[in-house]
């Protein structure tokens, strides 16, 4: 299954093998292909608790196609552990985890690491291991993009100041511990919490 977040509300892609685990409302790839717009409405006008899949023997390949007039881009990042406090940024008025484009001379570990360092100020977080991957859309200057984001887990060991990097709009940095992440729930993005949930479980 592919899960898409547009607009904070998640469109899933799901084969029939997925389908029998699933409740929600269901629209074929035939009919979502030929109709993007009757789609976008569907997810709008259904209640948020109630799923809207799009059914398809290949959910990726339907994904793209469906995504065909939107840019492309990949992302790399991750949650940042030191003891038993978890890093969080702050910008456009919501906590989040650091993350950003990955370069086209770069791995995603390395274009993890390099944004964990640039966002939060900080040096040598080590990479744990890989948490999972979202997705989400967006408008960059007037045109649409499909971000895939890769997500890690990391462990840091140093003492440093922690210093937002303010081209990117991060207004505040703070550890959080465990029992706070309920706060972070409450003021970030579902896709973040995705994250969070699949890190925590």
């Amino acid at each position: 299954m592919y899960k898409v977040f547009i607009q904070n509300r998640p469109l899933h892609f799901i084969s029939e093998g997925e389908f029998i685990n699933n409740e929600g409302v269901f629209v074929s790839d035939k009919m979502a292909l030929s109709n993007q717009n009757n789609v976008y409405q569907l997810l709008e006008q259904t209640p948020e608790t109630i799923s809207v899949f799009i059914l398809s023997e290949q959910p990726f390949e339907t994904m793209r196609a469906f995504f065909k007039d939107h840019h492309w881009i990949e992302a790399a990042g991750g949650i940042v552990k030191k003891a038993d406090e978890y890093l969080f940024i702050y910008k456009n008025d919501c906590w989040d985890l650091p993350k950003g484009i990955i370069d086209a001379e770069e791995s995603i570990e390395m274009a993890a690491i390099r944004e964990v360092e640039e966002e939060c100020g900080i040096h040598n977080p080590k990479i744990l291991s890989f948490i999972t991957n979202t997705y989400h859309t967006y408008e960059y200057e007037g045109k649409p993009v499909l971000k895939k984001t890769h997500w890690f887990e990391f462990d840091y060991q140093g003492n440093e100041p922690l210093v937002g990097q303010a081209d990117e709009g991060i207004t505040d940095l703070a550890w959080k511990s465990k029992e706070q992440i309920s706060e972070i729930m409450d003021k970030t993005y579902l896709s973040i919490k995705e994250v969070l949930i699949r890190y925590l479980k």
